[in-house]
């Protein structure tokens, strides 16, 4: 299966060869030390310290993370020892306090993604593979439930998807068997029936396939028509997997301000990537997106997405897993309360996950499971 893509490029960290401290929150020069806070400022030590202390009652729940592809392209790895190669394994999830990730099945560019579906079931087949070998850190997880199990074992919970709605290949058939198989987050955009115009009738089937199944709508990059179509349809919170604030970076794949608010007034998940390219070059400008979805969608509308492992370029000092309390630090700095970063990190994930739980074994009584394929209700679809 390696031969489906050339090798993935290695995450790299802006600035990483610029000199800078490792610390974020370390005083230039000259400066008072950290531990020489003035009066009445609490020092950087100190803000770290709560901000570790803080995610061991309320760990991460990280929504998305490119790692089994990238493990793919590895001869041989070693998650519970730790390994290199990658930004993710099991010693830099305890550092940064991660307790459930949710593992990403998208497709990459090139052979891979002109066969969509065997390509997802080969990457579902790859992380049942992962879990397996490393059972004393990792528990393949379905509900919100079994992720308090796996953390109270002290495993990391992992989450199947989001994968790409390609994967579908037209048939809500193939919805049920990728669900059977324990998808639980689909993306809706870059398919023939969520478009910029918005959803198609097969689209809208979708949909409320999913509400039925359980499957967590992922509307990240999706044409605005496609997310308020999603948003007004869906009986479960929708997700933007890796979406920020578009009025601080104009990436298309972050909101607008409409968008946020009309996320948080369906009780939806903005979940906030580490990424320089949507999110800027430091964890101050993370913390800048963070602050504004939290000011216009409301504070159970926002969460964290590490996206590490995806090739993606990655703030200074968030280089890899560990990294995530120097984040929460820096939001302790800003004045954000235990209750709204205990909600970022774990809480609100919590809450969409047994919404998503509850709705499907409510609509499993009402609904019988549909056979349609998109040619169906699209004839005209490609």
């Amino acid at each position: 299966m390696a031969d489906l893509q050339d090798d993935i490029p290695r995450t790299t960290e802006v600035g990483e060869d610029d000199g800078l401290p490792d610390d974020p929150f370390r005083l230039p020069p000259g400066d008072l030390p950290a531990g020489d806070a003035p009066e009445g400022e609490v020092s950087a030590g100190d803000l770290l310290e709560r901000a570790r202390a803080l995610l061991a009652g309320h760990p991460v729940a990280d929504g998305y993370s490119g790692l089994p592809w990238a493990l793919r392209h590895l001869p041989g790895y070693d998650l519970q020892l730790g390994e290199a190669a990658v930004d993710t394994d099991l010693p830099r999830m305890r550092a940064g306090h991660v307790g459930a990730l949710f593992w990403s099945l998208h497709l990459p560019e090139g052979p891979a993604g002109e066969r969509p579906v065997a390509a997802t079931l080969e990457q579902l087949d790859l992380v049942r593979s992962v879990v397996e070998t490393h059972p004393e850190g990792l528990r393949l997880v379905r509900t919100a439930g079994q992720v308090i199990d796996a953390r109270n074992r002290g495993r990391v919970a992992v989450l199947l998807g989001p994968a790409h709605g390609a994967a579908l290949d037209g048939s809500l058939a193939v919805l049920r068997v990728l669900h059977a198989l324990g998808l639980r987050v689909l993306t809706l955009a870059g398919t023939a029936w969520a478009g910029e115009s918005g959803l198609t009738r097969f689209g809208e089937e979708v949909v409320r396939e999913m509400n039925r199944l359980g499957v967590l709508a992922d509307v990240t990059g999706a044409g605005p028509a496609t997310v308020q179509r999603t948003l007004a349809l869906s009986k479960t919170p929708v997700l933007c997997t890796r979406s920020a604030a578009r009025a601080l970076r104009p990436h298309p794949a972050n909101l607008s301000d409409d968008l946020l608010a009309a996320l948080g007034g369906a009780k939806g998940l903005c979940m906030v990537p580490l990424t320089a390219e949507q999110t800027g070059p430091a964890v101050p400008d993370v913390a800048d997106h963070l602050d504004h979805v939290r000011d216009v969608a409301g504070p159970e509308c926002v969460g964290l997405s590490g996206t590490y492992d995806s090739g993606a370029v990655h703030p200074r000092e968030l280089a890899d897993a560990s990294r995530y309390p120097h984040l929460i630090a820096e939001l302790l700095r800003r004045g954000w309360s235990e209750t709204e970063l205990s909600l970022l990190t774990w809480g609100n994930v919590q809450r969409v996950l047994r919404s998503a739980d509850f709705t499907a074994r409510a609509a499993q009584h009402r609904r019988e499971a549909p056979t349609l394929r998109i040619g169906d209700l699209d004839p005209d679809a490609p």
